[in-house]
């Protein structure tokens, strides 16, 4: 029997961004695979594991930071 990989949405921020994996369908909606908010996707989307946690941003774009104004 395999190991079954249960996640939940509390595992994310309500504004993190998430991979999803598959097609995920609802009965209003179909969610394509890509990247969404986490907040945007149904509970059923994270229970059945279709939700990846993005890898976290390196290089110079991770190094923005706001700039004070110059008068």
């Amino acid at each position: 029997m395999g190991i079954e990989r249960r996640m939940s949405r509390a595992m994310f921020l309500p504004a993190e961004t998430v991979q999803l994996r598959q097609v995920c369908f609802t009965p209003g909606k179909v969610y394509q695979p890509g990247r969404y908010i986490a907040g945007e996707l149904p509970d059923v989307a994270f229970e059945m594991g279709l939700v990846d946690k993005l890898p976290p941003v390196r290089g110079k774009s991770a190094e923005i930071r706001e700039q004070p104004d110059e008068e």
